[in-house]
């Protein structure tokens, strides 16, 4: 069976002198076709001009990345931040997609930013400075290097009792890293918690009746997730789902078969 095709979200940034880039980082890319077993297609954040229709036909999957850039906070009705990092493009892109996407039945992993996403596209709120609630760890990252950054052990996170990690793991809780100084305030009431922190923090939920994948974490799965356990159980399962999808789309049984009548 041929390939799924799996796109995978771009921000869109200002660098140097002034010029506009659309970027998805290796990990991500490495992350779908290596973990997931998919062809990564790269979304150019479009705003309006996305054909978000067409697009969600010729797609299996979407992977709604991670990224240094924060959500516009009156897509929740928080307020603007002095010296934030905001991305309002790849919002107007990102957060119509996500529903489109849910609703059609496309299977969608998000992560970090995209976890992040995923809530505010389904009417929940975010904490815009973590670390600054009371009873709050410190969620942000720490070292000087990727590596230090992306492959620090942070803190533990228990899975929901029979949900979707302990089932694909077989587990009650793992170790991940940990990136990011914003997270779910209010989860949408369309989600339901997969994982938390021990300081309470959501840190993965799904999309409850879904008519598929619909899953989203808030650390990084992707980076070296050839090496982790857990992230080689999201990206598979992220894979299977889009196998079938593809299959479905297609007309073919997962084999490859053709679907007589």
């Amino acid at each position: 069976m041929s390939l799924p095709m799996v796109g995978v979200i771009c921000c869109h940034w200002q660098i140097k002198d002034e010029r506009y880039f659309h970027l998805a980082s290796d990990q991500y890319v490495d992350a779908v076709r290596v973990g997931a077993g998919g062809f990564p297609l790269l979304i150019p954040a479009l705003q309006d001009n996305l054909p978000i229709s067409q697009l969600l036909g010729a797609l299996d999957g979407l992977l709604f990345t991670g990224s240094p850039s924060n959500i516009e906070p009156y897509h929740y009705g928080g307020l603007p931040l002095d010296n934030d990092f905001n991305d309002p493009i790849r919002d107007a892109t990102t957060l119509p997609l996500i529903r489109a996407a849910v609703a059609q039945g496309v299977p969608v992993l998000g992560i970090c930013r995209g976890f992040q996403e995923m809530n505010v596209a389904f009417g929940g709120s975010l904490y815009q400075k973590v670390h600054e609630q009371p009873g709050m760890l410190d969620h942000r990252d720490i070292g000087n290097t990727a590596d230090e950054k992306y492959c620090r052990i942070a803190h533990p996170i228990h899975f929901a009792e029979q949900g979707l990690l302990q089932q694909w793991t077989g587990q009650t809780y793992a170790m991940v890293n940990s990136l990011h100084h914003q997270g779910v305030q209010e989860l949408a009431s369309q989600l339901t918690v997969e994982a938390t922190a021990p300081d309470g923090l959501i840190e993965a939920f799904s999309v409850m009746d879904a008519p598929s994948f619909s899953f989203a974490v808030q650390w990084h799965p992707e980076w070296r997730h050839q090496e982790n356990p857990l992230s080689q159980a999201i990206f598979q399962a992220f894979g299977r789902a889009c196998r079938e999808h593809h299959a479905t789309r297609h007309g073919l049984y997962p084999h490859g078969l053709e679907i007589t009548p």
